[in-house]
């Protein structure tokens, strides 16, 4: 007899993930990639009261289902509050006071579920001086100190790494770590909590090594001047001849030896490592190699070799190459949901209620006409008392 396929770390987990930008949504991919049920709660449009047929933009909806609800009708909220009960986590993507305002306070929300874990995820703290302002990930990662160490030298000013440090890495990855954590605390308490998170200690807390080396000689100088940041001229990145770039991080001498030696730069610099003087001289000589030959020729170089040089892939080469996504951490006896090739590269998004009734069934037996029915395009309460 064939054994059964292994479940998946959180199966079983339900939860609701209030429609919101992408930090949140990233946590509740996480989760639903590691087998949570996941159900996102989408507003209904203001333009029509038909069934929405085009998806949102939320790019980061892979294995997830959404129900359409409206938080400002009573008879959406009365079913809202009926389904807490079954649900394991709440995701808040909403600035501080959002969620009371919907009479949905976090004293509410527990006396309903006292095992429910409510996840809130904001871009700045829940106190100091930017509390009640609007930001992005650039604001976040600005107030965190953690942009101040990114980017080239001064006078050119500090360089933001697109938007994945404070919203993804800071925010989303960092709630999600949050709330495994409660669900672990759960397992000996028997009770939910509130996991408060924040973009800007997210990002603060990501760069801690960056900012304890500040008191030591790795990144004790301006930005752009240290050992990581650029400052260092062999731990960078060179152009190649005809377009594409090779990273260098050849940070111990013997890799370093191995890098001037497949340059042909070891009577000049194979000796002269970490003499700070030289490194523009060093820089120069560097980009002058690189310059001379293909990204290709430069792989061939360097394939086998340990001089931590490798190719800067573009992601449109990788998707052609049928380069395979995995996720974040292989578990051996737990492995999360497998993500197709197509689901790694392309979002095939999420329209507004789509898949949603069949989860509410499965999770609690629910049906539409007979425990719900839908008003102006959101789910309603019909029967309360049954509810």
């Amino acid at each position: 007899m064939a054994a059964s396929a292994p479940k998946p770390p959180l199966a079983g987990i339900r939860v609701l993930e209030l429609a919101g930008l992408a930090p949140t949504p990233f946590t509740g991919l996480l989760l639903a990639d590691f087998g949570a049920s996941v159900i996102r709660i989408d507003r209904p449009s203001p333009t029509s009261t038909s069934s929405p047929t085009v998806p949102t933009s939320d790019l980061l909806t892979r294995h997830k289902a959404s129900v359409v609800l409206d938080l400002k009708s009573a008879s959406s909220v009365t079913l809202l509050k009926a389904l807490l009960p079954h649900v394991d986590i709440l995701i808040d993507p909403y600035r501080p006071g959002v969620l009371e305002s919907l009479h949905l306070s976090l004293s509410a929300l527990l006396a309903l579920n006292p095992r429910l874990i409510i996840a809130r995820l904001s871009g700045f703290r829940r106190d100091g001086p930017y509390t009640a302002r609007a930001g992005h990930d650039i604001n976040y990662l600005a107030v965190s100190g953690v942009l101040s160490q990114l980017g080239p030298p001064a006078p050119s000013p500090p360089a933001p790494p697109g938007n994945i440090l404070a919203d993804f890495a800071g925010g989303g990855l960092m709630c999600a770590c949050g709330i495994l954590m409660a669900l672990l605390a759960r397992q000996t308490t028997g009770r939910g909590q509130v996991v408060e998170a924040n973009m800007v200690d997210g990002a603060a807390y990501l760069g801690t090594f960056a900012r304890l080396a500040r008191k030591t000689g790795l990144w004790d100088r301006d930005r752009g001047r240290n050992l990581l940041d650029g400052g260092a001229p062999f731990y960078g990145v060179y152009a190649c001849k005809g377009g594409g770039y090779m990273a260098v991080g050849a940070l111990e001498p013997k890799f370093f030896r191995k890098l001037v030696e497949g340059l042909g730069l070891v009577e000049e610099w194979g000796g002269r490592q970490y003499e700070r003087e030289g490194w523009e001289q060093m820089r120069a000589a560097f980009e002058e190699r690189f310059a001379v030959r293909t990204r290709g020729d430069w792989e061939e170089v360097f394939g086998g070799v340990d001089a931590c040089c490798t190719p800067v892939l573009e992601l449109g080469e990788m998707e052609e190459q049928g380069h395979q996504q995995r996720g974040a951490v292989l578990l051996s006896e737990s492995p999360g949901l497998v993500t197709t090739q197509e689901e790694a590269w392309v979002s095939r998004g999420l329209v507004p209620g789509e898949g949603g009734e069949k989860v509410l069934e499965e999770w609690v037996g629910w049906k539409r006409g007979r425990d719900f029915d839908i008003e102006d395009g959101a789910l309603v309460s019909r029967d309360k008392a049954k509810l």
